[in-house]
């Protein structure tokens, strides 16, 4: 049986912590920065955890990770 494919993409914007959840970045943070508050770009630069419904699709895509 021929090993599986990660989906690139998914490698770039998925990390996997040690309690075996995914983490990801945030949107929003790329341009159009002067009208946010300084407060909000800073917590769009906080990783936050894969909602439980998407968990499945992500595992799908990093098989190995």
């Amino acid at each position: 049986m021929p090993k599986i494919k990660s989906c690139r993409g998914a490698s770039k914007r998925f990390k996997r912590n040690a309690a075996g959840n995914y983490k990801r970045g945030q949107s929003h943070l790329r341009h159009i920065l002067t009208k946010k508050s300084s407060k909000r770009k800073r917590q769009l630069g906080d990783m936050l955890e894969v909602d439980a419904n998407d968990v499945r699709m992500v595992r799908r895509m990093l098989p190995y990770s």
